[in-house]
């Protein structure tokens, strides 16, 4: 249970569902943890949980100053930054001709922008340590489309292009750069959205008949952080029961 030990990780989205499971998976193999979100009562119970391995700091992905206040806390807590997880993400609904601009602005601003500026402050850091690795979560709906999701596929399809681009600028410097895309997680931020019937429907579509728990994401996240994944970048990973198995699995 070492496979981390040394390592420097902050997490974005990492006081609730798939990021508090990372969070706490990687304090588990030896990784020290800034749990980074904008919701502060569960993130500063979660570091408390955790122990000195792991502290909390209020984190606004879409501000390029709050970024640079979290690599310099991570810098002063526990040291340079090896890892970047970009989790932090939101979910909204809503058919194209629906939409107001504001809506689908705001969902870009976290979920894209707040991934580009989020690897584009941790790579001074990564670059003078000789390597890093960031893993960006996308989706399924970043390997294809769904109905009334187009902001979120937008911002989805957006992380996994961008991990590649990035993967091919930094590879050079040691810095490794992939995407995880998960399917249905069972998480508040799914549950809103349809509850236990929308959990139900979603393990109908899949080849393994159940939606996917915060820990089935654990073991792929701890892969990519750590030296064992030394020769994947630019990679893209579905953890999503054999939803992307059929070509219709957007449908």
């Amino acid at each position: 249970m070492a496979r981390l030990n040394g390592k420097i990780a902050i997490v974005t989205g990492g006081a609730q569902g798939q990021g508090a499971a990372i969070c706490a998976g990687f304090v588990a193999e030896g990784a020290r943890v800034v749990i980074a979100d904008v919701a502060d009562e569960p993130g500063e119970k979660l570091a408390a949980e955790l122990g000195d391995a792991a502290v909390f700091a209020h984190h606004d992905v879409s501000s390029e100053e709050s970024w640079e206040r979290v690599v310099a806390l991570t810098a002063e807590t526990f040291g340079p930054v090896d890892v970047l997880v970009n989790n932090a993400g939101i979910l909204t609904f809503g058919a194209i001709d629906e939409m107001a601009l504001a809506d689908y602005e705001r969902l870009i601003g976290i979920n894209q922008t707040g991934t580009w500026l989020g690897m584009r402050a941790v790579v001074p850091t990564m670059r003078s340590n000789g390597g890093g690795s960031i893993v960006n979560a996308s989706s399924v709906e970043g390997l294809g489309g769904m109905p009334t999701l187009s902001a979120y596929v937008a911002s989805k399809w957006a992380i996994r292009g961008m991990t590649k681009a990035v993967a091919m600028e930094w590879g050079h410097q040691g810095i490794r750069v992939n995407s995880v895309h998960p399917g249905m997680i069972d998480t508040g931020m799914t549950r809103v959205h349809g509850g236990d019937a929308a959990m139900e429907y979603g393990a109908t579509k899949v080849a393994l008949k159940r939606v996917g728990q915060p820990a089935d994401m654990v073991g792929v996240y701890v892969f990519l952080a750590s030296d064992e994944s030394s020769f994947v970048t630019g990679a893209e990973i579905a953890v999503d029961g054999g939803a992307t198995a059929t070509h219709a699995f957007g449908g």
